[in-house]
């Protein structure tokens, strides 16, 4: 990749700006708790800040071991309190100047603030830590106006999940939670869109996740497609191939007739893959071109992008994930306008499209106006 005089200016912007907001966040951390100890040194205040504001970045050297995963994790939290900290102490601080403008000792309002910004963050973490740990089911009625082999009507039940991101947080309770609500639903078929690692295999491999995964039931099969973050990791080879041994297919531009041929499924790679895999990855057209448009066609598609290219390609459902829907407020407001949906159910054309806000997270384990869930599909062919 050909490095611009651009792009190492918009670097330094970035890292004088993060530099900036940590300075600001510690400043106000530092105020706070000196009134109650005395002996706060400002340079181990700055160190322990520094280390955790670049945890994530950190906890990914190899040699780090335990001690790198715990700053992994430190890092990962942090990011939902940066984002708290961006947009309450903003507020805090107007309200002390308020208040030093109207003659209020600062013993007195800096403690009173500073508390009620801590029972706020509680609030946050305690809220945001329920959805994204209680996974709800959201439950969709789909009805295409095509039919199975031999002319009949049929419907099919179909479990959907995106963005599990197994790894160093989500681990094997959260995945059993998920195992647990699927198989009960006894669907004829699970699909996965994208994003089952967070990003490194090491952590799936090392808690023996994949006893997990091969419980995953469903009568015609379960299929998945690769997500953004399994190309960060950069094992998707092994990761294609422990998929395989469990009986989870991982569709790279593949397409699979299943159901007793009632049931078309493609595949793509994601979006990432234009610029890190050297064949790129199928048009939608020239994917779905062989299959046989007289029957049901289901899409599987990690990022929501395109949706007209899929529709005119002859998709009946796509099916997506990746944005989290944000994954905490005020984010959804951005997703909301970075996607043509972005969480949710629409109608584009006569193709069906559903994003998922996922089952896992990313970075920190907190979700605010977003949820942990899972896709359940009555799918009705009607001829």
């Amino acid at each position: 990749m050909r490095i611009t005089g651009r792009m190492v200016i918009n670097l330094l912007l970035f890292v004088v700006a993060f530099a900036g907001i940590n300075t600001y966040i510690g400043w106000n951390i530092y105020l706070f708790l000196t009134q109650y100890f005395e002996a706060v040194s400002p340079l181990w205040l700055g160190l322990i800040m520094t280390i955790v504001a670049l945890g994530y970045g950190i906890g990914r050297i190899k040699w780090l071991g335990h001690a790198g995963r715990f700053i992994k994790v430190l890092g990962s939290f942090y990011f939902a309190l940066l984002e708290f900290f961006v947009i309450v102490l903003p507020i805090a601080d107007i309200a002390g100047w308020i208040s030093h403008l109207a003659g209020v000792e600062s013993a007195v309002y800096i403690p009173f603030i500073g508390w009620l910004v801590a029972g706020l963050l509680v609030l946050f973490l305690v809220a945001g830590s329920y959805n994204a740990w209680s996974p709800i089911v959201r439950q969709h009625e789909i009805s295409i106006h095509k039919k199975k082999p031999g002319g009949q009507p049929g419907t099919y039940r179909i479990a959907v999940a995106s963005d599990i991101h197994l790894g160093n947080i989500v681990g094997n309770r959260h995945l059993g939670r998920l195992i647990s609500i699927m198989n009960e639903m006894k669907p004829d078929l699970i699909l996965l869109a994208g994003d089952v690692l967070d990003d490194s295999i090491e952590p799936f491999l090392r808690n023996k996740m994949s006893e997990g995964m091969k419980k995953l039931k469903a009568k015609h099969g379960v299929y998945a497609v690769l997500g953004n973050h399994e190309y960060y990791g950069g094992h998707v080879d092994q990761y294609v191939e422990e998929m395989g041994l469990l009986g989870i297919r991982v569709l790279q531009d593949e397409t699979v007739t299943t159901a007793g041929g009632a049931l078309q499924i493609a595949g793509r790679k994601d979006l990432t893959a234009e610029k890190t895999d050297p064949k790129k990855r199928l048009p939608v057209a020239e994917l779905l071109e062989p299959l046989n448009h007289e029957q049901p066609i289901i899409l599987l598609d990690h990022q929501p992008y395109a949706f007209e290219k899929a529709a005119e390609a002859g998709a009946d459902l796509l099916l997506c994930g990746h944005t989290h829907r944000g994954q905490f407020a005020p984010n959804h407001w951005i997703t909301k306008r970075l996607f043509e949906l972005d969480w949710g159910y629409m109608l584009k054309d006569k193709m069906h499209v559903i994003v998922s806000s996922g089952f896992g997270s990313w970075g920190p384990p907190i979700r605010i106006a977003s949820r942990s869930e899972i896709i359940q599909i009555e799918l009705k062919l009607e001829g």
